[in-house]
């Protein structure tokens, strides 16, 4: 229906748009340098109320309409999201996703990653979800595989993050295989 807001629910979260609400929070959760770390550069350090403003505004402009917030016990905590290929790549989708620092192995990711997964498949069509995680982001690396992710591959100085060079890890699951 018109007006209706996309919403997954999993035990414990609900992935839902970001919206004002997450303006305040945002900049308290994001703004550690650990996470920038682990991110691609579009995601800034420090990371400022200014920079929420303009996350919230492109999510609400329809332009990342597979972008949500982890919410936790009400409160945004993080964000995730697919961002679908194009041309003879259609059928793939990226995943991306970070977590505030405070809730760093608590399995929030996981459950996370799995609802979009899912989504992903069922409700948006894919074959083929990928991610790619800096070589030290063991953590991440771990989340994919629980979720039923494959590694295919080591992409060797593949990105230049924080004044160096690092390999990325390709991850990816396709629709076909077993549901975990």
């Amino acid at each position: 229906m018109a007006g209706d807001v996309m919403k997954l629910k999993t035990q414990r979260l609900t992935l839902r748009p970001w919206g004002v609400r997450d303006v305040d929070v945002l900049p308290e959760i994001g703004n550690d340098r650990r996470i920038w770390l682990n991110l691609r550069d579009g995601f800034p350090h420090p990371y400022e109320r200014a920079n929420a403003e303009a996350w919230v505004a492109l999510c609400s402009s329809g332009a990342m309409p597979h972008t949500f917030a982890i919410e936790f016990e009400g409160r945004a905590v993080g964000g995730i999201g697919l961002q679908g290929f194009d041309d003879v790549h259609r059928k793939t989708a990226e995943l991306g996703y970070w977590l505030g620092v405070a809730h760093w192995g608590r399995g929030i990711a996981t459950e996370s990653v799995l609802a979009m997964v899912r989504h992903g498949f069922d409700d948006l069509g894919f074959e083929r979800i990928q991610a790619g995680v800096f070589a030290w982001n063991e953590a991440s690396a771990r989340v994919l595989v629980k979720v039923g992710f494959d590694f295919e591959g080591r992409m060797r100085r593949h990105a230049w993050k924080d004044g160096r060079f690092v390999d990325v890890l390709l991850y990816a699951r396709i629709k076909a295989a077993v549901a975990r």
